[in-house]
């Protein structure tokens, strides 16, 4: 007895303990050891600082309230759990089982206000919306605002992307045409503008400038079940876009992912694109992981190589596999 009482203290003490190294598909312990609960999530840099908000599945939620958590990290690699940033009740009288997902947080610096986009829906998926929510702090608390559809259409997956002037701009998943990519107005409340309708059955889309193109990522309309992801690129978000190609072999099925965002991040000595992808478990959902990688990309190309554990130094931007020792920064 007294082995196993030391065997499952020493695994307490383990799983407790932070990593040094993104583990894809691996739990990911926040500062207190639990797993992160950032799901359908996105990333956002103030400063110095990285904010990642995501749905919060964790076991024992009061189910008549959805979630948004809200994670801080100086190095991509050890977050900080700052709570749930938003605790809401049924705020559009939806009914049963009423659906947040897929929050992403834009800083407004005319306002000084952080604002939530999400999205909001039915069961049956026919309310189909985005809401808003919006704070004077980072970590919220995120007091909801309204819902409405964008440029009159439905709404459903949305994706985030702020160019490198610092313009915002939403992605949102019209089941009738394609996905819609357009920009934000000035405090960021409303849509200003469509840049361009991409006539493909995608969700899941995601955004980067690159050496002066744009990469837009999708998942195909799948649900839960991961399928090959696409990407095309352009000159401008107006486009025009390329065909789509696969970002990964087709048969890995996006290594068991979907794609959420892709997350630049510029350092002194090269520039490094991650995936943010998620490993959905329906049935567990509390337990389902996070998939980042960085990208292989550049000249029109993306690939989105084999996962595995690796580093990152957001000052430089360079990264490498943790397990070869002899491995250069990439």
């Amino acid at each position: 007895m007294k082995i196993i009482s030391f065997l499952f203290l020493l695994a307490i003490a383990i799983s407790a303990q932070s990593q040094d190294a993104i583990i894809p598909g691996g739990i990911w312990p926040d500062q207190y050891g639990n797993h992160v609960q950032a799901h359908g999530g996105g990333v956002v840099r103030i400063g110095r600082t990285y904010y990642w908000y995501g749905e919060e599945r964790a076991k024992g939620l009061d189910t008549s309230f959805r979630y948004v958590s809200c994670y801080s990290s100086r190095d991509l690699i050890h977050w900080k759990f700052h709570g749930d940033v938003a605790k809401l009740a049924d705020p559009e009288q939806l009914g049963y089982r009423w659906v947040l997902e897929r929050p992403k947080v834009y800083y407004i610096r005319s306002t000084r206000r952080y604002v939530m986009y999400f999205h909001l829906d039915s069961r049956n998926y026919k309310f189909a919306r985005v809401g808003i929510a919006v704070s004077k702090r980072p970590t919220g608390p995120f007091v909801y605002l309204k819902s409405f559809r964008p440029l009159d259409h439905e709404s459903r997956d949305i994706g985030q992307f702020i160019d490198d002037d610092g313009t915002p701009y939403l992605v949102f998943e019209d089941r009738a045409l394609g996905f819609h990519i357009v920009r934000l107005s000035a405090d960021g409340l409303s849509i200003e503008k469509e840049m361009s309708l991409v006539r493909a059955p995608m969700e899941g889309g995601a955004i980067v400038h690159y050496k002066g193109l744009y990469y837009s990522i999708g998942s195909a309309l799948t649900g839960w079940k991961p399928n090959p992801n696409k990407y095309a690129t352009a000159p401008t978000l107006e486009g025009p876009w390329t065909a789509f190609q696969d970002v990964a072999p087709p048969a890995t099925n996006t290594w068991s992912s979907q794609s959420t965002m892709l997350l630049k991040i510029s350092g002194s000595r090269d520039t490094t694109v991650i995936f943010m992808g998620d490993q959905w478990r329906p049935g567990q959902q509390w337990d389902s992981r996070y998939l980042w990688m960085p990208l292989d990309i550049g000249n029109g190309k993306l690939w989105l190589s084999e996962p595995k554990p690796w580093t990152i130094n957001v000052r430089t931007g360079q990264w490498q596999y943790v397990k070869d020792a002899d491995s250069t920064a990439h």
